[in-house]
């Protein structure tokens, strides 16, 4: 069959939805400056969608830095990979001050978070080693996990943090690691960013008394918002010191572009000559650089806004409990609320949200959960205030009403876009 006949007929689990929904639940077009408040379709909405965790966005002296950065630099400065022509005293900086606050000895700046762990998996394990993971590992480390069995390496999968099968499944690993003289990587998460629960790092920590294995922890979403200095959820945990490497992206509480790897000098120095997706890509531009740092600075001298990120998550994630809604065992900003229902349900309730209520928040389906299960994911920030938590959860009470009788039940989602 032809490649280009075989995708258009099978669009893979989402693609099935999209002459239905893009431009609306899927590619939806947010307008406006970066803020609770946005446009969208002509209407303003209040928006639970972006994971701006500390309000860093548009704050003026990130907009200053931003502008100062592209007015001075431009966006092409400095060309080359880092390796080549693409290093500056700027980057190193970063580097060192970003290694400082997440208590490591050393960083290295990535371009992009997704890229920059499928590399690092690539380069810490070769074919000799095993790779232990958590089952709900975001996509990023399940591709570099592939790409480990792609070389011929083994890998064992635990379900979500259930440390009796991680134990169960590292047993597993150090039988192969001794008879190919390998050893083992223990991949997960700070905070699992889709239902907001943290891995259990000091469990997991635990574990290196019994067996020999170096942990990689991905911590997107617990950087800058968890432990009493942002500094992650190793630091929640008071296990900052048994994470080996330390990953992170300025995609969230940063609000920008980037991200990074930390850990012991001398492992970083072989990443630094080893990550392909580094090797081979064009330095991070200087206006990225300089905006990480001013943002940095901020993360680190306004602990008042990581206050007010919490008072705003406190407030939301007890109305909604309050109110008899599934939030599950969320211990970060990230508030999920599941229901059941269909597909089609999930679309005609957000629908009534977004056009009736005023309310955008990212809607999840299958295959990021399972048949039967809708996820309406609400991403709290700084900028958020407690009166549009309270709107917020009148608005889901009034739907529960609706769910209940239901309203939504249709076998067709109810949109002429």
């Amino acid at each position: 069959m032809d490649i280009f006949e075989r995708v258009t007929k099978n669009r893979g689990a989402l693609g099935v939805w999209q002459k239905d929904t893009h431009g609306y639940f899927m590619f939806p077009k947010l307008e406006g400056e970066i803020a609770p408040r946005m446009k969208f379709r002509g209407k303003e909405v209040l928006t639970w969608s972006l994971n701006n965790y500390c309000g860093l966005a548009n704050l003026p002296e990130v907009r200053e830095a931003d502008a100062q950065g592209a007015k001075d630099w431009g966006l092409a400065y400095p060309m080359g990979a880092r390796m080549m022509s693409g290093q500056t005293k700027m980057h190193e900086e970063l580097e060192q001050k970003l290694a400082s606050f997440v208590k490591k000895p050393s960083a290295y700046l990535l371009n992009f978070g997704y890229q920059g762990m499928v590399s690092i998996i690539d380069s810490l394990a070769s074919r000799n080693d095993v790779i232990v993971y958590d089952s709900e590992s975001h996509a990023c480390i399940m591709d570099g996990v592939f790409l480990h069995k792609a070389k011929g390496g083994k890998s064992y999968v635990f379900p979500h943090n259930d440390i009796a099968r991680c134990e169960k499944m590292l047993g597993f690993a150090k039988k192969i690691t001794d008879e190919t003289g390998g050893g083992i990587l223990v991949i997960t998460e700070g905070v699992f960013g889709m239902a907001g629960d943290l891995g259990a790092l000091d469990k997991i920590a635990e574990l290196k008394k019994k067996f020999e294995f170096r942990l990689l922890v991905d911590d997107a979403h617990g950087f800058g918002t968890l432990g009493h200095d942002g500094s992650g959820t190793g630091t929640h945990f008071g296990v900052q010191d048994q994470i080996d490497i330390y990953f992170s992206t300025f995609a969230k509480a940063m609000a920008a572009i980037g991200a990074f790897v930390a850990g012991p000098e001398e492992i970083i120095d072989y990443l630094m000559y080893s990550l392909r997706s580094q090797i081979f890509a064009k330095s991070l531009p200087m206006p990225f650089v300089v905006g990480a740092l001013k943002r940095l600075e901020l993360l680190q001298t306004r602990p008042e806004l990581r206050t007010q990120l919490w008072d705003v998550v406190n407030h939301l994630q007890k109305g909604f409990r309050d109110a008899g809604f599934n939030i599950g065992n969320t211990e970060s900003p990230v508030t999920p609320v599941f229901l059941n229902g269909t597909t089609e349900m999930a679309a005609n309730l957000s629908l009534d949200l977004r056009e009736n209520y005023g309310l955008f928040c990212s809607i999840v389906i299958y295959p990021v959960v399972p048949k039967g299960t809708i996820m309406l994911r609400i991403i709290p920030t700084a900028s958020h205030t407690l009166e549009d938590v309270d709107y917020t959860i009148d608005c889901f009470k009034a739907i529960k009403e609706k769910i209940d009788s239901g309203q939504y039940a249709s076998d067709k989602i109810h949109l002429n876009i």
